[in-house]
């Protein structure tokens, strides 16, 4: 007999308890985790009522992470690591900027490693021990273990980089609900906030990245039109800037570790000095003894990091083309991450758009504000009568190689996801058994251009023809934005697949550089794609003319089978030339002067199979 609930008329229900969910913003600089409470986004404080944790981990007799190590920067600075979101998903050898590092690196293939006083730490473990803190500021706040997160990564964070910041939440003991891209998370806070409807775009200029992103907002939907940004752009160069005008302007002698690690500290605090006052003064007393006393004012400052707010601007026009709209179409832009309090940036935004940028959220908690309104949404807290959708793209395409090194795009750039793909392609040569899969990333047409995410093999192809084989090709890009590629041949029905996890390690403006590149070399590559192709169709017509003469070649008298030979001696020539008009000249003439041998060998196939059959026996 089965259990009902049954309640006395106009008795309402009792309420189903809420999951504990969050949002996490993992910042170059802070980080901050926010939970959803009475339907309200709130950000959850320390016991001293911090919201925010310097992102900023001290390997020491046991291990401190926020305020703590901040305090240890200047006198352990190869034990305390800062800015460990630059490193994530990278390797030494792509780390252009590594000797602004006081790290001890370890020479080693993969992952970035650090050598501290407690062993070898990769970039994975100390987020981690990030991470870790929040939880445990979550779970004390809220009274109880979590039922899951919602983590933000910048909207231009590769695969690598998507994967080292899922991993190093799996590692402090968070179950991931999906890494949402942070300008998303701040239109969604911002948008519900304010019940918002239109374009919008969001700046986000973090302590490490930058992201530009052009969403429409209506009706409870958040569409992500497109993305554009710089992994490698943020208030931390901003800093650098500064330390380098520091090191210019004094007659200082040769820094320590620890007189660098405390000269950016300067450089950092003047910085954001210079928000609210005119000038910002910089005293520093050195590990030599030497003090240092500079004053920085609002007008030098803008004069060095002029090419920095420039370079925001780059990303911004690519958006909004990607997006076809101009400046005048958006309805407001959302300034995201505390570098956008720099008075530089505001006035660039605002003559750019020809409008004040919005300033009404606090751009430290907007992103963890967002990030958990989606955790509680994904926790199953979604309150009656609350109706929203959010969809998100992915910031570069993806697809596979081709015959003569091409790059088939399978999903585009700025598609939105969740999304699947499926394509046919078959394989070159006769008996083909096997085919291997080169998965790659990038907008560019050749793959040596672009960015190698896997490869794996499909095996057990039956023996057919070239050509005849059906290989069906599935790309899956889930609401992570990580990638799944399987492939099955459709005859025999054998599958393969893979969760493509790159290996760590790419130059941190790798991205920035394939997208620019694909407009500089639009015209080359697509020359350089017709050649590769009719490279490709070359040397097929030549092998199977090779193939036909071998088997077939006494159908021939001598000069046609000579004129044949020379025609095909003409392609093979040209086929690893540039000259992709000779090369097809050369091809048609193949074409040409095989048509009757082609002719008699279709003569002979037909003649053969009709061999000793009846012909009241043919259809």
């Amino acid at each position: 007999m089965a259990l009902l609930q049954i309640a006395e008329p106009q008795q309402a229900l009792p309420k189903k308890p809420q999951r504990r969910a969050v949002g996490i913003d993992l910042g170059t600089t802070n980080s901050l985790v926010a939970t959803v409470r009475n339907g309200i986004p709130v950000v959850l404080a320390d016991e001293q009522g911090r919201p925010l944790l310097p992102s900023i981990v001290r390997y020491g007799e046991s291990v401190e992470v926020g305020y703590d190590a901040q305090a240890a920067q200047s006198h352990d600075p190869h034990n305390t690591i800062v800015s460990v979101k630059r490193l994530m998903g990278r390797g030494l050898a792509d780390l252009s900027d590594a000797r602004r590092f006081p790290y001890r690196f370890i020479e080693a293939p993969g992952l970035v490693q650090i050598q501290t006083r407690t062993g070898i730490r990769t970039p994975v473990e100390v987020s981690s021990e990030i991470l870790k803190a929040l939880r445990l500021r979550a779970e004390t706040s809220l009274g109880g273990e979590l039922a899951g997160a919602v983590v933000t990564v910048p909207a231009y964070f590769d695969d690598a980089q998507r994967q080292a910041t899922k991993d190093a939440a799996r590692l402090a003991g968070l179950k991931v609900l999906r890494l949402l891209n942070e300008p998303t998370a701040a239109a969604i806070a911002y948008g519900l906030d304010n019940g918002s409807e239109g374009v919008y775009a969001v700046y986000d200029l973090g302590g490490g990245t930058f992201d530009l992103s052009i969403l429409r907002l209506s009706r409870g939907v958040f569409e992500v039109l497109a993305t554009a940004g710089d992994t490698a752009l943020g208030g931390d160069d901003f800093d650098h800037r500064v330390y380098c005008w520091i090191l210019e302007v004094s007659s200082i002698g040769p820094l320590s570790a620890g007189d660098t690690r405390l000269l950016m500290m300067k450089a950092r605090e003047a910085k954001e000095n210079l928000t609210l006052h005119a000038s910002a003064p910089i005293v520093a007393t050195l590990s030599s003894g030497e003090t240092l006393s500079l004053t920085l004012t609002v007008d030098t400052f803008a004069s060095i990091t002029q090419t920095l707010v420039g370079k925001t601007l780059g990303p911004v026009r690519k958006a909004l083309r990607d997006a076809r709209l101009d400046p005048s179409q958006i309805k407001g832009v959302v300034m995201v991450g505390g570098a956008t309090r720099m008075p530089q940036i505001q006035k660039a935004v605002a003559e750019f758009f020809g409008q004040p940028p919005l300033n009404n959220l606090n751009p430290d908690q907007v992103v963890a504000l967002g990030a958990a309104i989606q955790a509680n949404v994904l926790a199953g807290n979604r309150a009656e009568g609350e109706d929203w959708l959010l969809l998100d793209v992915i910031p570069l395409s993806l697809g596979l190689e081709t015959m003569g090194g091409l790059t088939e795009k399978i999903i585009l750039r700025n598609a939105t996801i969740p999304i699947a793909r499926r394509q046919e392609f078959t394989t070159f040569r006769d008996g083909q058994t096997a085919m291997a899969i080169h998965v790659v990333q990038g907008e560019r047409e050749r793959v040596a251009d672009c960015r190698s995410l896997a490869r794996f093999e499909l095996r057990g192809i039956p023996p057919m023809t070239a050509g005849a084989a059906r290989i069906q090709v599935t790309f899956q890009v889930d609401a992570d934005g990580l990638l799944c590629v399987s492939a099955r041949e459709q005859t025999k029905g054998v599958e393969t697949s893979i969760e493509v996890k790159p290996s760590y390690g790419l130059s941190d403006t790798e991205i920035a550089r394939m997208l620019q590149e694909s407009y500089a070399h639009a015209a080359d590559d697509m020359n350089a794609r017709a050649l590769a192709e009719a490279q490709v169709d070359a040397e097929r017509i030549a092998t199977a003319t090779a193939g036909a003469l071998q088997t077939d070649g006494g159908l021939l008298l001598a000069p046609e089978r000579d004129a044949i030979e020379h025609a095909l001696a003409e392609v093979r020539r040209l086929i690893s030339g540039e000259d992709r008009r000779a090369l097809q000249a050369a091809v048609d003439a193949l074409n040409r002067v095989t048509e009757p041998f082609a002719a008699r060998r279709m003569d002979r196939g037909v003649a053969r199979a009709l061999t000793g059959r009846r012909v009241d026996a043919l259809n």
